[in-house]
């Protein structure tokens, strides 16, 4: 497929994959699925890497039923074809997922990885190797191309004029210099760029202080963002508090998020320099924003004065977050745009935010899930249904 592909790393599956498409849920998908799970959960290295459990754990032979389940179409489908992921330096699993969705969905796939050397995705490429031996996965093997390579726009020409769906993942930046390289006229283009997420809690739901809720509410929490270090395009940056301002309630809340991640949680001396230069920038930079509080270098809170457009570009990192307290949930509606992605709450019911989202005729907000719920990835992702996406229907009459 490529002129001068020594600058190409192989790292998974077939150097010309197969384009022809097959079946979603295929048996033999879900087969090799299962046994990936099955030998990612031996694997002794993930202990130290909990996106990996997840991973397994989302893989396993329970859950590929479940949505085979609820994915069945009336319709006779098969996949696009040849699916050319391009995936974002950032978050080392993502790759992955997008790789089984494609799979899941009746494709073949290359995937392109970061860059730079992740543990997580050399432990899951071993992985993916050692389950590909087995002769019995060769239709998988034949469907599969994972490769790493660095500022060869000619490599990403190449495939891009060839695949029959490109799913970009990335900033803006990254997806507007993909675009550039042409399609056949018709392969789609599935992009998730840049978004912006955000936590609601409902203050009156809140029991008092010393309650266990708090410890269990800050483990949740500390999964949406501390575990991808806030990268995510669903990881909160903005906590608005929503109801009577309790700072008791508010303080004990950041306490124990402050436990959870001086326990679990490991920052480089690099990362206390960036948030620290970040937040005198703010504090320069803007009358509507006031140093709140910190715990320790973990955590740093900054309360906002007062929403407003274009307050999405206002990010943390490391446990760096924005707060603010809110007496009107409809204030939302007016900075609410095509850039917010994942609503996390604590103390709604569901009908609420859902009727908050629909009834205001909302550009943005595609998920709206609980605390500890932010990085639970799927095939409905970023407003797409992935499962009709990335298929064509057989309209037989």
């Amino acid at each position: 497929m490529f002129k001068n592909d020594n600058e190409i790393e192989y790292l998974v599956g077939k150097k010309i994959p197969t384009s022809n498409p097959f079946v979603p849920y295929d048996k033999i998908i879900c087969d090799f699925l299962t046994s990936f799970s099955k030998e990612l959960t031996k694997e002794k290295k993930i202990k130290n890497f909990p996106e990996l459990k997840t991973l397994s754990f989302w893989c396993r032979k329970a859950n590929l039923e479940i949505l085979k389940k609820n994915n069945l179409s009336k319709f006779t489908r098969l996949g696009l074809g040849l699916l050319f992921h391009i995936t974002p330096s950032n978050i080392p699993t993502n790759f992955i997922y997008s790789l089984i969705f494609g799979l899941l969905t009746g494709n073949s796939n290359i995937v392109k990885v970061p860059t730079k050397k992740f543990n997580e995705i050399e432990i899951i490429c071993l992985i993916l190797n050692k389950v590909l031996t087995n002769g019995k996965f060769k239709k998988i093997k034949d469907r599969i191309l994972i490769i790493r390579y660095k500022d060869r726009d000619d490599f990403t020409k190449e495939i891009s004029s060839q695949c029959d769906g490109r799913i970009i993942w990335g900033g803006d930046k990254t997806i507007q210099s993909i675009r550039k390289f042409n399609i056949k006229e018709k392969t789609q283009d599935f992009t998730f760029p840049d978004r912006y997420s955000f936590c609601v809690i409902n203050t009156k739901t809140l029991p008092k202080i010393n309650n266990k809720v708090y410890k269990n509410l800050a483990k949740k929490f500390y999964n949406d963002t501390f575990l991808v270090d806030q990268n995510a395009c669903s990881s909160p940056h903005l906590i608005i508090w929503y109801g009577k301002k309790d700072v008791r309630k508010q303080n004990f809340f950041w306490r124990n998020v402050f436990d959870v991640s001086k326990e679990k949680y490991d920052l480089s001396e690099r990362a206390v320099m960036e948030k620290y230069n970040e937040l005198c920038n703010k504090m320069i930079e803007s009358k509507d924003l006031k140093f709140s509080k910190n715990y320790d270098n973990l955590i740093y809170t900054i309360n906002v004065k007062k929403i407003f457009p274009g307050i999405e570009n206002l990010r943390g990192k490391w446990g760096f977050f924005y707060e603010y307290y809110m007496k009107n949930f409809k204030d939302l509606s007016l900075i609410i745009n095509h850039k917010y992605q994942t609503l996390t709450y604590h103390g709604f019911k569901k009908e609420f935010l859902k009727k908050f989202v629909v009834h205001n005729n909302l550009k943005g907000i595609d998920r709206i899930v609980p605390i500890g719920s932010a990085l639970d990835i799927g095939l409905i992702w970023d407003g797409y249904d992935l499962n009709k996406s990335l298929t064509r229907i057989i309209d037989i009459k």
